[in-house]
């Protein structure tokens, strides 16, 4: 067997204009490879391959993968008064999952409890001529009617506000932060839905107020900042519109959905009556 004496440049080592060769045989490729379980339970939505157009559901995928934990948590953290940075310690990133099904369940809550509560008032009226064992009867025009009001505002309001304040040169958020605010921002809607079947109006109209001005004060404390960055200081007027608006919503959710009272009353008046049907 032949042995060849091969000598070694020393300039090769640094290669061609000294280009510098590097070992990667230390390295791990799983110590930078991302940990999705990690990332999830952080809330870090991880970066999908390659580029997709808004009109393709690959584009949406995104915002729709969260943990329900940090879905959860994002709910309660509404019911916080003192959270004026709720964009940024409590929806970064931002996902449409947790704003669709609040709403969802929202619509479904109102519809479901106020025929319940229809039943109960029923039900207390004339005990004798209404049974337990009766089949409920259902209003679905209450279903439709919470669809779109639900809807409507939880996700019409805040694009057009997103759109009004991009004509206006106001961009500090995006659109999907715009609608993750409004949609978590109705999460005690769904509390507040199941506790006013209590057939009584002081009762009512107390829980109603209560979630007026807590979801109103969270809207308003979060949408601010972005209005006051804003050159001209009619823009700030629009928080005036907003809370009118909010009012408005919270009147309707009382007046549509719960104004059944029995006819023995229970507790004071009601200050506005239920629509005659």
């Amino acid at each position: 067997m032949a042995y060849v004496s091969i000598e070694s440049d020393e300039r090769m080592e640094e290669g061609p204009e000294g280009l510098h060769f590097q070992s990667f045989l230390g390295t791990d490729a799983r110590d930078t490879a991302p940990n999705p379980s990690t990332n999830s339970a952080r809330g870090y939505i991880p970066d999908r391959p390659g580029k997709s157009g808004f009109w393709q559901l690959d584009y949406y995928q995104p915002y729709f993968d969260v943990d329900t934990k940090i879905v959860l948590r994002r709910c309660y953290s509404t019911l916080i008064p003192t959270s004026p940075t709720y964009i940024s310690n409590h929806l970064t990133p931002a996902d449409l999952y947790g704003p669709f099904w609040t709403l969802t369940t929202l619509i479904f809550s109102l519809f479901v409890f106020s025929s319940l509560a229809s039943s109960i008032a029923a039900y207390l009226s004339d005990p004798e001529a209404s049974s337990p064992t009766d089949p409920l009867e259902y209003d679905f025009g209450l279903l439709s009617t919470a669809v779109g009001l639900v809807y409507a505002y939880g996700l019409g309001v805040p694009i057009l506000l997103w759109l009004g304040l991009r004509y206006l040169g106001v961009g500090e958020w995006s659109v999907v932060e715009a609608v993750a605010l409004w949609g978590y921002g109705q999460f005690v809607w769904i509390p507040v839905s199941v506790l006013c079947v209590i057939p009584v109006p002081i009762v009512r109209w107390v829980l109603v107020g209560l979630a007026f001005l807590l979801s109103g004060y969270f809207l308003i404390s979060n949408t601010y900042p972005v209005l006051a960055s804003a050159d001209q200081k009619a823009v700030r007027l629009i928080a005036i519109f907003l809370v009118l608006l909010h009012a408005a919503l919270a009147l309707c959710f009382k007046v549509l959905f719960f104004s059944y009272y029995a006819r023995k009353q229970i507790g004071p008046a009601d200050p506005i009556p239920a629509p005659s049907s």
